[in-house]
């Protein structure tokens, strides 16, 4: 792995044009261009506050803490880490069955792919951070949250995010090309994720909900959670995760990310055959 990491690293050049790349093709004949990666994640958190901060703002406030009066941006930081998070999913599956041709002929290795789309869909996330700021600026100018130490819960959760998605990204590009279902399958998994993470409610809700010990704790094991716990934070910090959340949270993005790798290569002879 240390020797897959300093080819990669030697490689680095080739994967910042692969990324610039895959941008200027998403984007590309698009009037308002990079402004879609964030209209996307505004749209949705407008459509959950009317939702959960204005239909059911008397049951969400109650659980919200120090977000109750800030629900917008508890939404939004939310949301825009999400999108990172399932686009990234989205497009490392297919990210070696949709570059065949790349992939057989270029002298790079194969794990610049998928995890080309992750560092893409970060570079759109990085971009939705002044919109962050400026709205947090906002509530922090009107006394309603008041960040401080906090902040540094930023670098931590992107390290650890990646981290993950670095993981399931060669984890799922590779398992993808020799069974193609999976594409399909992680369209479920995507939604049920959404709501099983808490992106859009804070993680006392479930704690505190009538729900078996043992799915609690189930619950916790996603790493997802302690993640979203981190992206919070930024702004809330008694959304901190605990020391046993945070070290599942860690833990698990580790295993996810040595998983990945191992499988990536183990499989890479068949999967090149494949392709």
């Amino acid at each position: 792995m240390t020797a897959g990491v300093a080819a990669l690293w030697s490689h680095r050049n080739s994967l910042r044009i692969l990324v610039k790349r895959d941008l200027a093709v998403k984007y590309q004949q698009s009037v308002l261009g990079y402004f879609w990666s964030l209209i996307e994640p505004l749209g949705m958190g407008a459509i959950y506050f009317f939702v959960f901060g204005v239909l059911y703002s008397g049951d969400t406030s109650r659980h919200l803490g120090q977000a109750a009066e800030s629900y917008p941006l508890f939404l939004i930081t939310g949301i825009f880490a999400w999108m990172w998070t399932s686009s990234a999913l989205s497009e490392a599956t297919n990210a070696l069955t949709g570059q065949s041709r790349l992939i057989t002929t270029m002298n790079v290795p194969r794990q610049v792919f998928p995890i080309g789309r992750v560092t893409g869909r970060f570079a759109e996330y990085v971009a939705g951070l002044p919109i962050l700021a400026a709205v947090a600026a906002g509530y922090a100018a009107h006394g309603r949250i008041d960040p401080g130490w906090s902040l540094l819960a930023l670098p931590l959760a992107v390290l650890v995010q990646a981290t993950l998605l670095i993981g399931l990204s060669l984890l799922l590009s590779a398992v993808n090309v020799l069974m193609r279902d999976v594409e399909r399958f992680m369209r479920l998994i995507i939604r049920v994720l959404f709501y099983a993470t808490p992106i859009i409610y804070p993680l006392s809700l479930v704690r505190e909900s009538e729900l078996p010990g043992w799915l609690k704790v189930a619950y916790e094991l996603n790493p997802l959670v302690g993640i979203f716990q981190l992206q919070h934070a930024i702004w809330y910090p008694d959304e901190f995760p605990d020391a046993r959340l945070l070290a599942t949270t860690v833990g698990g993005s580790l295993l996810a990310l040595v998983a990945g790798w191992w499988t990536f290569r183990r499989l890479e002879p068949a999967v090149l055959k494949e392709l």
